[in-house]
């Protein structure tokens, strides 16, 4: 498949009333995780009234990624080879062969940009065929050049005025409109996070934004209908998604992440990378206990070979000294992303924190000071079948990945607009069908 600039392929959304096979990949600068699981109908749930299905772990593949920087490929054969053993793990553990996943894109700049449509309808009720000139009105403006749509959203309709309307069926009204968000990234990144995956013989569902994903994992109902940002703190990038509504309405992210504090651990302990991750998993903090001065962490020597070098010694309060400031920059960033999207005016919100960097000892208290907010840690909510090591923050996206088909039918594209962009592919002869589910 080739893609312009554009839109990344559609998935067929999953009926409410059937079970379905699903499989996913989030392919980060430090991991990569394929999950293949069976959605199952269930009733809606008291905390999670959204999800229309039960999420069953069949298999799962985790392995530490190779040939990526910032989330993006920068080696195709290393990534690939990173790619296709994680996905053969789970093939293995569901005893499937796999056909096509969700990918999950956290490189590639992600951005928001919002749109408004409107149309005289001359009084009459509204029906299908207006909700489908308005949004196909909607998208007019959403391609732009070197960038790749990911997400193309209605947040909200607008009768006579009156916005934030959800279901407009059957209304009376003048003035008929509606507010879209798109989400885009550089068509570059995902191009070749596309490419990675289908040289590993498998075909690309649809590429989601992994903060919004991570999203789908780790809140609430109320959490999202109240307005909460979701911060996915990677190893190599660090991604916001913003929820108000009960709707997806931002997207944000930069190239930082928990990599850049290991390699400043590295450096300045005078130690090898796979030495300073080790010691900031075990050891690492941003906050500073009164015994931390006392408190001594052995950092081995570079050389292994070398007898003369023996290892030495630094204390706990070294090791914050190093990771504070660069947690601090990162943090400080998320700050003014947030300070410039809708979530800035809404001062008493929640940040939930996902993402293996979102580990550290102390994080939380930090983010609260700096971000001025509320601050907790996000871990998968509702999934079974997930093993100890899988429920914690750092596989968000991953479980979110398999709750997105769930919402699928929110988005919407124009079908004429896509068919060009995407070649060699049946995705886009599906698009149609549903837009009378987008709400």
């Amino acid at each position: 498949m080739s893609l312009h600039s554009g839109f990344t392929p559609r998935m067929k959304p999953v009926s409410p009333r059937r079970a379905a096979l699903v499989a996913v990949l989030d392919i980060g600068t430090s991991k990569v995780v394929c999950l293949i699981a069976r959605l199952k109908p269930q009733q809606p749930q008291d905390v999670l009234r959204r999800r229309s299905h039960r999420v069953e772990i069949l298999g799962i593949g985790h392995t530490e990624a190779s040939g990526m920087k910032g989330g993006a490929v920068v080696n195709l054969a290393e990534a690939e080879a990173a790619v296709r053993h994680a996905v053969d793990l789970a093939e293995r553990g569901a005893s499937v062969q796999l056909e096509s996943a969700v990918v999950a894109v956290s490189s590639g700049r992600p951005m928001s940009e919002h749109y408004a449509a409107s149309m005289n309808v001359a009084g009459s009720s509204i029906d299908d065929d207006d909700i489908a000139h308005v949004l196909a009105a909607g998208c007019e403006h959403s391609e732009r050049d070197g960038r790749a749509v990911l997400h193309s959203l209605p947040i909200g309709f607008e009768l006579d005025g009156v916005r934030g309307v959800n279901e407009p069926r059957g209304m009376l009204a003048r003035e008929f409109g509606v507010d879209m968000h798109v989400a885009t990234v550089d068509v570059a990144a995902a191009r070749n996070l596309m490419l990675t995956v289908e040289r590993c013989h498998l075909a690309v569902e649809t590429m989601v934004a992994a903060p919004y994903v991570a999203g789908l994992s780790v809140l609430a109902d109320d959490e999202a209908d109240l307005g909460s940002a979701v911060v996915d703190m990677g190893a190599g990038t660090t991604t916001v998604a913003v929820f108000g509504g009960g709707r997806f309405i931002h997207v944000d992210g930069f190239a930082l992440g928990g990599q850049h504090v290991t390699i400043d651990l590295a450096r300045g302990l005078n130690a090898r990378i796979s030495d300073a991750e080790r010691i900031k998993t075990l050891y690492g903090s941003v906050l500073a206990g009164g015994s931390d001065e006392r408190d001594m962490v052995k950092v081995p020597s570079v050389n292994d070979d070398d007898d003369r070098e023996p290892p030495h010694f630094v204390s706990r309060a070294s090791l914050v000294r190093i990771i504070k400031p660069r947690v601090e920059e990162i943090l400080e960033m998320v700050r003014d992303r947030l300070a410039a999207s809708p979530f800035g005016a809404e001062p008493q919100a929640r940040a939930i924190l996902t993402g293996g960097a979102s580990q550290l000892t102390g994080l939380p208290e930090l983010a609260a000071r700096i971000l001025n907010r509320p601050v907790r840690i996000g871990r998968p909510l509702g999934i079974a079948g997930l093993p100890e090591a899988a429920k914690g923050p750092a596989f968000a996206v991953a479980a979110g990945l398999l709750i997105y088909p769930q919402v699928a039918h929110l988005e919407h594209f124009e079908p004429r607009r896509t068919r060009h962009l995407m070649t060699g592919t049946g995705y886009i002869s599906r698009v149609g069908r549903w837009l009378r589910e987008s709400f």
